[in-house]
């Protein structure tokens, strides 16, 4: 698992549902900040490698309605929610979300801004698709108040392009980039794939050079996961053509090489930003986190995710919304939250959970720290760091008070926080570690 989550979604239960969002909800304190994610699951094309919770339309009247319903559950929201709520992160993913149209956007902008105001230092994301926006639609998002733009690279190199069913030009993403930078948004996202079919050093050295050309902020790195079981488009990719693990690790080096070079810092297992951005800054001050979006600043405890499949995060446990989208619909029409799954936390699960996130954002763990959060005894967390020391000879240093991956077994960092993981996970379908 890629643990942006824990337990990871695979494991969650149909015993929770919208009783207990509700429940979850009336716990949340007064004047808490709380992040919101909508999701909008609309593709005008579907890429064959995107394994996300996604559907094809041509219908902008789909759309349409569907942002009814998001509307109609954001209503249901603040009904439930306490007073004073700050919103302290916004994020419109997908999916598509730059199908909506400029009215689109400001109807849904005015929506969520009922919830309670953005904090001052707060952040308003949105992923941005390069071959879907237009200078309308980019204006209305940057006039609701766009902070930060997302968008996906992928890979470069057009026969790859063809092979994964993503065709989109250099120049369309600079033109794309330019006008999100002349409108003022500073602060940019992209995602570039290693492990794709035909991609060879070469390849990738020339499409991570290409994306260093328009100085994203931060760049995610993702190895891609080839789970056809799990997402049927991606039958379409030539499998024979993927490259072999010990390739996929070269081409992960590659990259990795090429960012250091041009002066990004280094963040867990597959991030990479510019000194100055948020995200490096809270590697440096032990401040990062992780949740379903991949590494994040963002502190906040309690995550709502609206739409079709979102999922919402308390201190207490998870909900999931109905992913098909028809008994989402049906579930907001009927007047109730549309919470399908989730998973309800003991405390073996946070204290699990912590020690997962601590390994996945710092390569290490602060035992002393972690002792006193949970009223530990000395020698309690002894065995369990001892046993999973040993499973991993020479990458891992253990002492009295510190748990540390070496910098040479960082590929096996996966691996490493499976081992705290007490789910069974040869049914989950998890993609490759490297």
């Amino acid at each position: 698992p890629r643990y942006t989550s824990y337990p990871t979604a695979p494991h969650f239960n149909m015993s929770v549902g919208a009783e207990d969002m509700t429940r979850w909800l009336a716990r949340v304190p007064n004047e808490s900040a709380v992040s919101l994610y909508i999701h909008i699951p609309f593709c005008r094309r579907l890429c064959w490698f995107c394994a996300c919770r996604t559907q094809g339309t041509r219908n902008i009247e789909t759309v349409r309605a569907y942002l009814e319903v998001l509307k109609a559950e954001i209503s249901l929201l603040k009904e439930r929610l306490p007073k004073d709520i700050r919103l302290s992160r916004l994020h419109w993913g997908g999916g598509t979300p730059t199908l909506l149209t400029p009215e689109m956007i400001f109807d849904l902008a005015e929506a969520q801004s009922q919830l309670g105001p953005l904090l001052p230092d707060g952040e308003f994301s949105v992923e941005i698709d390069p071959n879907e926006i237009d200078d309308a639609r980019l204006d209305a998002l940057v006039e609701v108040g766009l902070t930060r733009a997302s968008i996906g690279v992928q890979d470069f190199n057009p026969e790859i392009q063809r092979q994964i069913g993503r065709v989109q030009s250099y120049e369309t993403t600079r033109d794309v980039v330019e006008a999100i930078r002349s409108r003022g948004i500073e602060s940019l996202n992209a995602d570039i794939l290693y492990g794709l079919p035909s991609q060879t050093p070469q390849r990738l050295s020339d499409s991570v050079q290409r994306l260093l050309s328009l100085t994203p902020d931060r760049v995610a790195l993702y190895g891609y996961a080839h789970v056809p079981w799990m997402s049927r488009r991606q039958s379409m990719i030539p499998s024979d053509l993927l490259p072999e693990p010990e390739e996929r690790l070269r081409l992960f080096d590659t990259a990795r090489r090429l960012f250091l070079w041009d002066g990004y810092h280094e963040i867990g297992i597959d991030h990479f930003a510019r000194p100055q951005d948020s995200l490096a800054l809270a590697a440096k001050n032990g401040s990062l986190r992780r949740n379903f979006q991949g590494y994040t600043d963002d502190e906040t405890p309690i995550l709502i995710g609206l739409g079709a499949s979102a999922i919402s995060r308390f201190p207490w446990g998870y909900a999931q919304n109905a992913a098909a989208t028809r008994d989402y619909v049906t579930a907001i029409s009927d007047g109730q939250f549309a919470t399908a799954r989730g998973y309800q936390f003991c405390a073996e699960d946070l204290l699990r959970a912590r020690l997962i996130e601590q390994i996945m954002c710092s390569f290490e763990i602060d035992i002393p720290a972690i002792r006193q959060d949970f009223g530990l005894g000395r020698d309690d967390l002894t065995p369990l760091l001892t046993e999973v020391s040993n499973q991993f000879p020479g990458a891992i240093s253990l002492t009295d008070i510190r748990f540390a991956i070496r910098p040479e077994g960082r590929p096996l960092t996966r691996m490493i926080a499976r081992a705290f993981d007490t789910f069974e996970l040869s049914k989950s379908g998890h993609s490759a570690a490297i």
